[in-house]
């Protein structure tokens, strides 16, 4: 607990980060699912390129192994929380950009998180798509995670340059 608190004392403005990517997400989702549920339709044209679509992903990541088994639910359940503790240990002894990376990375997925525990499922609705293209279908955590590991793989990427 002593460990928490420290990294709490020291680093408060990346868990405010933490929280309001958490609330960003928190705040699409449930205006996306009562807009679906007002309007009792199953996609919204916004541009040529974007339609917004409900989508309860059961899955992991964009889909993957997507199962209504319960066992399955609790199993991701456990694989998500190990990551994000996972996450937080590398917080402590993370540099100032490393964090904002992992903060990111942590807040999109305790709001993925959250929809699991909630709905047993996360509710996806941004669809990009190209003429008959359609990329998969995501949430403002997924893309707040893949900017966060983006971030991450760069910063890796140019310290070993630094290196060499």
């Amino acid at each position: 607990m002593e460990l928490f608190k420290s990294v709490l004392k020291k680093n408060w403005i990346f868990f405010i980060l933490i929280a309001v990517m958490f609330c960003a997400d928190r705040i699409t989702k449930h205006y996306i699912i009562n807009f679906f549920l007002d309007y009792q339709s199953d996609s919204y044209y916004f541009y040529p390129f974007l339609n917004f679509v409900l989508v309860w992903n059961t899955g992991m990541a964009f889909g993957l192994f997507e199962s209504d088994s319960q066992i399955y639910h609790i199993l991701s359940f456990f694989i998500i929380c190990i990551i994000i503790f996972l996450f937080f240990w590398f917080f402590k002894s993370a540099s100032r950009f490393e964090k904002l990376s992992l903060s990111l990375v942590i807040g999109g997925a305790l709001g993925n998180l959250y929809d699991r525990i909630v709905y047993n499922a996360v509710p996806d609705f941004v669809d990009l798509h190209f003429l008959d293209f359609h990329w998969f279908v995501f949430n403002v955590s997924d893309i707040v995670i893949t900017f966060g590991i983006i971030l991450l793989l760069l910063n890796d990427l140019f310290s070993k340059k630094n290196e060499q």
